[in-house]
């Protein structure tokens, strides 16, 4: 599951149990921390959750904002409930992803409130995925090559 934490808003999406692709789920109002984390796990339990992705609002310059240190306290707290592992993923630049994908699905601007969240949270997702995939590459690559080099002397 990935979360895309706005102030008024959280995208949530999803990926398939094989993590294989991520899509949208839904968007939440934020009311309060307490509701909002209660919302978040009925979804976790719901869904059988296996790990958290919450993206990260850095400023451009990598620096911690304000609000990311806020998101990152609702992570921990989320981590601390759910019990799952809880990753901060760096979402730069996501809103604008995401709005690049709605322009060239067709999507009007005027119609985007709610969907823009979802989409982020995908593109946030869809981040993680791929480093967590490509990581995983390079670990047999060197295990590969590790095993040639033994297998030589």
């Amino acid at each position: 599951m990935a979360l895309d934490m706005g102030k008024v808003r959280v995208g949530v999406a999803l990926s398939d149990p094989l993590g294989y692709t991520a899509q949208p789920l839904l968007t939440l109002w934020r009311k309060s921390r307490g509701e909002d984390l209660r919302s978040l796990l009925r979804l976790i339990r719901k869904h059988e959750v296996g790990e958290i992705v919450v993206g990260n609002p850095l400023h451009m310059s990598g620096d911690l904002s304000p609000w990311a240190a806020k998101v990152q306290d609702f992570a921990e707290e989320l981590h601390k409930r759910s019990g799952l592992p809880v990753h901060l993923w760096d979402e730069r630049l996501s809103s604008v992803a995401a709005h690049e994908i709605l322009d060239e699905a067709g999507h009007r601007k005027e119609d985007r409130k709610h969907v823009i969240d979802q989409v982020a949270a995908v593109v946030i997702l869809r981040g993680w995925m791929e480093a967590k995939e490509d990581a995983a590459a390079r670990a047999a690559l060197e295990r590969n090559d590790h095993a040639l080099k033994e297998s030589k002397t």
